[in-house]
């Protein structure tokens, strides 16, 4: 019994070292699968944490990229904005020229009506066809541009399209009537240019006929005058004495072939007094008596004779012969 206790001492060391060396092994093991697990998990989280890494940075990236579409696309309805508030504000401008413009066009069309135009008007009226003229050409322009920056812009919008439209038709309308109207003035030219030709034309006839009439006015109205005493008057060739018996009851009496030269030309619408001055005094041409009066100054002295009928005092003749006595 004693020896049988002393050999299981003498094999319970080994036993019990295996048994050490059994549970270190063990521990090892455990250990090394903790130590796995451990870099495992460390792989893993380092793997995960790289993974979020490049989904944050592509994350970022793709919101940078939007942040910048963004911009972008805002900056691109700033300047759609920008110019669509341009044109509408150029359709403004140009449908105020066209308002204009045909204001402009019933002011012509009322003057150009009338039959007959002034200078000064009709001189207005290209004035107003003119400035006319440069309003349509800058509104052309105008719309060239428009059109131009819709094509660059890339906008179909059929609303502006159409409105641009109408305003070229509108244009074009305007252009129609203004040719029409300048075709219509240069007409109005010849035709006035065709009626000055004429008036002028019936200016000199009229002057010739009005300068042939004056002139038999003027005729009709010579009257041929002449006074002095009787001794003048024959000194002169206009008088003589003629008849009686021995220089008794002579009668003086007009040369016949005496010359015009000799008498003081005068019209008759203007003489209504000739001058005597003398103490006697006797017309030896024909008068109607009642065609004229004697104006006395004094009882002693006849101041002159008064022409009281112009047309029947020179009825009869065209000369008067005033005898003076002194």
């Amino acid at each position: 019994m004693e020896n049988k206790d002393k050999k299981e001492l003498k094999t319970n060391p080994e036993q019990i070292s295996a048994g050490r060396l059994e549970i270190a092994r063990m521990e090892g093991i455990s250990k090394g699968a903790w130590t796995t697990a451990l870099i495992a998990l460390a792989v893993l989280i380092a793997l995960a944490v790289f993974a979020y890494y490049l989904h944050k940075t592509d994350h970022d990236e793709q919101l940078a990229l939007m942040d910048d579409q963004k911009t972008a696309f805002s900056l691109q309805l700033i300047e759609r904005d920008s110019i669509i508030n341009e044109w509408l504000l150029t359709f403004d401008q140009i449908e105020q020229d066209l308002a204009e413009i045909k204001e402009k066009e019933k002011m012509i069309n009322v003057e150009s009506s009338d039959s007959e135009i002034s200078k000064s008007r009709k001189d207005k009226i290209r004035e107003d066809i003119k400035y006319i003229n440069t309003l349509l050409e800058a509104n052309k322009q105008k719309i060239a541009s428009l059109n131009s920056q819709l094509k660059k812009a890339g906008v179909t919008m059929k609303a502006l399209e159409d409105r641009i439209a109408t305003l070229e038709a509108s244009i074009q309308r305007y252009e129609s009537d203004i040719n029409e109207m300048k075709t219509a003035l240069a007409n109005r030219d010849i035709q006035i240019e065709q009626l000055n030709t004429q008036v002028i034309g019936l200016d000199q006839t009229i002057a010739q006929q009005t300068e042939t009439i004056n002139t038999q006015i003027a005729e009709m109205n010579k009257a041929y005058l002449i006074s002095g005493t009787f001794k003048d008057l024959r000194d002169r060739g206009i008088l003589s004495k003629e008849g009686g018996f021995l220089g008794i009851g002579r009668k003086e009496a007009l040369i016949q072939d005496f010359s015009d030269t000799l008498f003081a030309q005068i019209d008759i619408t203007e003489i209504k007094m000739i001058p005597v001055n003398a103490k006697k005094v006797k017309l030896i041409t024909e008068h109607p008596t009642g065609s004229y009066e004697l104006i006395r100054q004094d009882e002693k002295t006849v101041e002159s004779i008064e022409i009281k009928d112009p047309e029947q005092f020179w009825k009869i003749s065209k000369y008067a012969v005033v005898e003076l006595v002194k």
